[in-house]
């Protein structure tokens, strides 16, 4: 037995197995509980707007069948042309439907290597639908996946998210319980908070250089369509 082993045989030897962790566990649980006021679906819905326009994203609330229009007129006033959007989801398939002739949407339907240069160079906006949000912080929980990608959130320079108000948690601590992410992590969870911002040279802010430069979040209230 070397030294590692007989102290963590003291440790459990000293502590009932699980009795601390538990017990550590309903501190931090009773710590947030004291913080939380209102978390109803309009409380959290307007929390997560003001939090991300605090970090520089855009965001507004629309209803379920109001959204697909709204978002697609402002794609057309923000002068995109091209937009990855996938036709295998009803919100992918709702705007596809919104998006007038002269916006083209692009499925990410072709392996990366395919298309790298023209997805780099050609395409303005990437559209994804959030798991959740966190409206402390304004942070949307994605879970990629094969017909939405980490690459379409990630390269285009305009980052377009929609997330459902029923799904938003007021912290961390309550999506993480609430979504029982110790029971089956996805192989791929991202927690994004605005849009890609960096001070790596000379402490000056830069927006876009190690993902979108702008980011738009729809919060869709009431239940989805």
């Amino acid at each position: 037995m070397n030294a590692r082993d007989r102290i963590l045989g003291r440790l459990r030897a000293a502590t009932p197995h699980g009795a601390g962790i538990n017990d550590l566990e309903r501190r931090i649980a009773a710590h947030f509980d004291t913080r939380r006021d209102d978390t109803s679906q309009n409380v959290l819905a307007r929390r997560m707007q003001a939090a991300l326009e605090a970090v520089r994203a855009q965001a507004w609330c629309a209803g379920a069948g109001e959204w697909p229009a709204l978002l697609a007129q402002r794609i057309v006033d923000a002068g995109v042309r091209r937009i990855v959007v996938d036709a295998a989801t009803p919100e992918g398939r709702a705007l596809r439907a919104a998006l007038p002739a002269n916006v083209e949407p692009i499925a990410f339907d072709r392996p990366l290597e395919h298309w790298k240069a023209e997805l780099f160079g050609t395409v303005d906006a990437g559209f994804t639908v959030a798991r959740s949000g966190i409206a402390a912080t304004g942070t949307l929980v994605l879970a990629p996946d094969a017909i939405s990608p980490r690459t379409v959130s990630l390269v285009p320079p305009l980052h377009i998210a929609l997330v459902y108000a029923h799904t938003l948690h007021a912290d961390l601590h309550q999506a993480l319980h609430t979504e029982r992410w110790q029971d089956g992590m996805p192989t791929n969870l991202v927690l994004a908070t605005g849009p890609s911002r960096t001070s790596d040279i000379q402490q000056t802010l830069a927006f876009g250089a190690h993902g979108p430069r702008w980011t738009w979040v729809v919060i869709v209230t009431g239940e989805p369509a």
